[in-house]
């Protein structure tokens, strides 16, 4: 069970059923008695909120401070997840990813993530303005929970060169360069050169996707010329030397480019972090994200199954899943700090109708995996439960450094006084089984289909709004706030 768990029957406290009480409970509510945790500290005590914010925190606080008391004995009060790497609504070839802004912060919700950032991609001949005007009307009406963008560069021009210069004033401090897809999406090491000697003078932190999508696209073609069409060619194209090569290379560019501040999006390979890991020993601002899917699944899921093969297009995603001892290496690195957060790139695409595009050619199956809603359990549940992680470290991966890093932090990530009431009863106890029958997302399945984990939350809060109580959405469309990011906190 881990060291310091709370003791004593859980007490859920008071279920919210209707618009009076939840508008009431958005004045003050004090929760009582839980076990707080952040990315420092672990103790028992009281916490204030007052309209949006973290008020007082200590022990034995008056009752009659608050408009609503909230019993939270034998439940941690977390902050709330921040996941750094969502796709939703993603264009891909005429399609878009299956969760919109609702569904997909609604299942987020869930799984007790309450901010997320994601990607706008800037359309060829477009500008970063326009990227981030699309993803705004995406957004508008629909958000639940609170968000932020990042904006991907995919067509650099001088204007684009200034505008990425002005991101700051429209909230964004992060940008990202993918190094893949050649035939959309991929830039080249001038590009991505250029981006970060801007991004490094502006306060802004370089993402990229890192593999080397000239090679893969050598590989891809000869596997189709060879007649070899199944999802397990996907793993077999993109093999993990092409990830750590790219990595490596654009750690180079990043110190030759004023020191440029590099965050590597979903790290899943030995070769890659070792590499990240290797910069931060010299001095260098590099950091590694890694996601959910990569610490339970292999390559050898993309095999699919006896009576359907094709099955393993449901694990197709870039870079794509790997070895046991790549697991081993990020579990590793989630232990020690290696890795400085854990995301989800969560780009959910139905099984049916748009995995099954690519049912003829691995090249057609869209990219991506879901996680959003499974993230934080999936975590507790194999790492902090099995004593591999403790409960401040989880905090300090799923919240507190992507809060410092991408601009969120003290406002959100962490539980102080002033900072946004965004917290996580979370039930230590409580058993769930994951299917897809229940989650909340709008996808048809469901990676972790079966895994029984121990851990969840059972209430979440926005800014000081019940917006989870056990089974029921509270939160209305709309609610969701988009939220102006500082300059990247290095660490």
């Amino acid at each position: 069970m881990g060291k310091g768990k709370p003791k004593g029957r859980v007490r859920v406290g008071l279920r919210i059923a209707n618009a009076h009480l939840l508008k009431k409970l958005a004045m003050k509510t004090l929760i009582k008695n839980g076990r707080i945790v952040t990315a420092a500290d672990e103790y028992v005590a009281d916490l204030l909120i007052d309209g949006e914010t973290i008020r007082l925190i200590g022990a034995q606080l008056d009752p009659a401070l608050a408009d609503t008391v909230i019993d939270a004995t034998g439940l941690y009060v977390l902050p709330g997840g921040i996941d750094v790497h969502t796709h939703l609504s993603m264009p891909w070839r005429g399609i878009e990813s299956c969760d919109d802004f609702f569904t997909g912060q609604r299942a987020a919700l869930f799984g007790g993530t309450t901010t997320h950032v994601d990607f706008s991609i800037q359309p060829k001949g477009g500008t970063l303005r326009q990227a981030l005007d699309l993803w705004h009307a995406k957004a508008a009406g629909k958000a639940v929970s609170d968000y932020g963008f990042h904006v991907a560069i995919t067509d650099l021009t001088d204007a684009v060169m200034a505008e990425i210069a002005e991101l700051p004033k429209w909230g964004v401090t992060s940008i990202k360069m993918f190094m893949a897809y050649k035939d959309s999406l991929q830039v080249d090491d001038l590009t991505l050169f250029k981006s970060m000697q801007v991004a490094a003078k502006s306060g802004v932190l370089s993402l990229v996707h890192a593999e080397n999508g000239d090679a893969i696209e050598v590989l891809i073609a000869q596997a189709l010329e060879a007649g070899n069409h199944a999802p397990i060619y996907h793993a077999l194209t993109r093999p993990p030397e092409l990830e750590a090569e790219a990595t490596a290379r654009a750690i180079w560019l990043a110190q030759v480019a004023g020191d440029a501040p590099l965050f590597v999006v979903h790290c899943t390979c030995e070769g890659a972090l070792a590499a990240v890991s290797a910069a931060r020993a010299r001095g260098q601002h590099a950091y590694a994200e890694t996601c959910i899917h990569y610490l339970f699944f292999t390559k050898d899921d993309l095999l699919g199954t006896d009576d359907d093969p094709f099955n393993g297009a449901k694990y197709v995603c870039s870079p794509p899943l790997r070895e046991l001892h790549d697991q081993t290496a990020l579990w590793r690195g989630l232990r020690t700090g290696e890795i400085t957060s854990l995301s989800t790139d969560h780009c959910p695409w139905n099984y049916q109708e748009q995995k099954e595009l690519g049912r003829e050619s691995f090249a057609k199956i869209p990219n991506g995996a879901p996680g959003i809603e499974d993230r934080l359990y999936m975590l507790w549940d194999a790492g902090v439960r099995a004593g591999t992680l403790t409960p401040s470290r989880f905090v300090e991966l799923v919240a507190t450094n992507p809060a410092k890093l991408f601009g969120l932090y003290p406002k959100k990530g962490t539980i102080a006084v002033g900072s946004d009431a965004d917290l996580v009863l979370w039930d230590d106890a409580a058993k769930h089984t994951v299917r897809a029958q229940t989650h909340h997302s709008a996808i048809d399945y469901n990676l972790f289909e079966g895994y029984q984990v121990t851990g969840k939350p059972v209430k979440v809060f926005v800014r000081g709004r019940l917006v989870v109580d056990g089974e029921q959405l509270l939160a209305k469309p709309g609610s969701g706030q988009f939220v102006h990011r500082t300059s990247p906190l290095l660490l």
